[in-house]
């Protein structure tokens, strides 16, 4: 058995996904380093993951809108972790974005620019170490945009580009890159959204995917699993009838 204490830092860790990600890395014993902008917003998770098993959990303050910010950040990151988790999203209001230049900016830096700038920082050091992990959620909603989300949709598409292009890259350095697509859960950023139930999915068991996702050594996640096949059939429509859908 395996008895390797895991050292996982997981970015944005004040979302939903990201606290079920921490609570199962604290019950396998790991040390977990939490990255939020606020720290005071997540002091009662560190006790609690001490319960739950933790070896040690620290928080850590970063805002990834900064980018002079995230070059500190990874230059003074006292630990390298085995796996870094970006669990950072930011939905905003479609309507919204479209027309508002600082929204814009907002939704595409959360979900695509601070993440990835981040990512290649952090892979650098991983490098020269010849090993660690890097999980970026994206989202099936980049796949193919829509109407009802394209700003958001278009992020994540960027993302997921950059992630697949930084795995090739890796390749062979002993570092791994994990693209993690989830569909519909239900979270604090979708609570005003009506959801079909039967393909929604809970943070729980997005992280419990996630989690095994990074033991099999899996390149591409869509979680459910059931999401690869919905997306498949979208993105294989044609354009003509594409573009007169509502979904």
């Amino acid at each position: 058995m395996n008895t390797t204490v895991q050292n996982i830092l997981i970015v944005g860790a004040k979302s939903d996904i990201a606290r079920a990600l921490a609570r199962q890395y604290a019950q396998q014993g790991a040390t977990l380093q939490l990255v939020v902008r606020d720290t005071a917003e997540i002091e009662a998770d560190l006790a609690d993951l001490k319960i739950r098993g933790a070896s040690a959990v620290v928080s850590l303050r970063l805002d990834l809108m900064d980018t002079e910010a995230i070059c500190e950040f990874v230059k003074k990151l006292e630990t390298l972790p085995d796996v870094v988790i970006s669990a950072v999203g930011y939905l905003g209001l479609q309507d919204v974005t479209e027309k508002g230049p600082l929204e814009m900016q907002r939704v595409v830096r959360s979900n695509y620019l601070g993440p990835a700038q981040l990512f290649e920082l952090i892979a650098e050091r991983m490098q020269k170490r010849s090993a660690g992990v890097l999980v970026g959620i994206s989202s099936v909603a980049g796949d193919r945009g829509r109407a009802s989300n394209y700003w958001y949709g278009s992020a994540k598409a960027g993302f997921s580009a950059f992630l697949s292009g930084l795995r090739q890259k890796l390749q062979g350095s002993g570092v791994r890159v994990i693209t993690v697509k989830p569909g519909f859960v239900r979270t604090s950023m979708t609570a005003d959204m009506q959801l079909p139930s039967a393909l929604t999915t809970t943070p729980d068991k997005v992280a419990e995917d996630i989690v095994k996702a990074v033991q099999k050594k899996r390149n591409v996640l869509y979680t459910p699993w059931y999401w690869w096949g919905i997306m498949k059939i979208i993105c294989e429509l044609p354009e003509i009838i594409f573009v007169r859908k509502k979904f």
